[in-house]
């Protein structure tokens, strides 16, 4: 069955719904749309939020207020849905949901982010480290794996504007695009760069600086499908005239 899947960090899903949000849920064409940094508790939400008509809605948010958070809107109900890796130093964080249907597993992920110092970059490998496992256990099930979220780190040099300028900040470590390196060797492909391999293409730019204007941006955002899937696929791409948040959606058509 075609299935077309998008995914975006919304940056805050209460200030996204004022920008239009609802009206671009129901008109984009999705079957599944992953959200993250939702920033909100479902009791914090708007019925059109936390209940749309004709969807399925599923949240795992942070315990801290205000932060982080994740939710999947899906047309097709799922067999089971997981909150979290298993691992409660990164699940108090809400960052991971992991829906189960009968061919696939869908999992929207919110990495960490290692800009507040040499802890929280430790913090965020140890978080990539804990995903890596619970892919290969997912891996192993025999159905198609789909991971999609905001990774918060550029993978290689034309996945950012400017990679010289930014060697040595977090996003672009080597520690933290070697991860990538072992995610994809352990048997998952980056659906963007299986069908387009130039330069050129972000899904976040700092609001601050106006980079959205002049596209000096970083490709942060992805999504992955286990290998022997690839000949699933039917298209990727990003939705950079959606606007509303610092990053842009971006989408995955699969036969799934």
């Amino acid at each position: 069955m075609l299935t077309k899947l998008i995914s975006w960090n919304v940056n805050g899903l209460r200030a996204v719904e004022k920008k239009g949000f609802a009206e671009f849920l129901n008109s984009c064409g999705a079957d599944i749309l992953a959200v993250q940094e939702t920033k909100a508790m479902p009791e914090q939400l708007s019925e059109n939020l936390r209940a749309p008509k004709g969807w399925h809605a599923y949240f795992c948010s942070a315990e801290r207020k205000g932060y982080s958070g994740v939710a999947v809107y899906t047309r097709r109900e799922p067999l089971n849905v997981g909150y979290g890796l298993g691992n409660k130093e990164f699940d108090t964080e809400g960052r991971t949901l992991i829906l189960e249907f009968p061919t696939f597993f869908f999992l929207n992920i919110y990495y960490p982010n290692g800009g507040q110092g040499p802890e929280r970059i430790d913090f965020k490998l140890r978080f990539y480290d804990c995903f890596m496992k619970k892919s290969k256990e997912l891996f192993k099930t025999g159905k198609t794996v789909i991971v999609c979220g905001d990774v918060n780190t550029a993978h290689t040099p034309i996945d950012l504007a400017r990679p010289k300028e930014n060697e040595k900040n977090t996003g672009f470590l080597p520690e933290e695009r070697v991860w990538i390196d072992k995610f994809i060797q352990g048997g998952y492909t980056d659906t963007f760069r299986y069908f387009v391999q130039d330069s050129g293409h972000y899904t976040w730019w700092d609001y601050k600086t106006g980079a959205r204007a002049r596209n000096v941006g970083w490709r942060i955002d992805y999504f992955f499908i286990d290998t022997p899937s690839v000949g699933k696929l039917k298209s990727a791409g990003m939705l950079t005239d959606v606007m509303g948040s610092d990053h842009c959606p971006i989408e995955l058509v699969a036969d799934l």
